[in-house]
């Protein structure tokens, strides 16, 4: 699972995927390639929702962004 945001304190990635560890910065450019990631997907993520989430380098950021059925306890 990794998960990107323009937040160093990464405080806007889905809790239901905490803990999060803080791996490494990166900058990325719009049709530029990045190895592991595709760089137009998260960019548009990233503005659109704050942050891009991925799993075995798939993307689930709407997925990952919704609220969690899990019922409070």
């Amino acid at each position: 699972m990794f998960g990107f945001t323009a937040q160093a304190s990464g405080v806007n990635l889905p809790a239901r995927y905490a803990p999060w560890t803080a791996f490494k910065s990166v900058e990325m450019r719009q049709g530029e390639a990045m190895p592991g990631v595709d760089v137009n997907d998260c960019l548009r993520d990233l503005a659109a929702h704050g942050v891009h989430v991925t799993d075995a380098h798939a993307r689930i950021t709407d997925e990952a962004i919704q609220p969690s059925d899990a019922s409070p306890q």
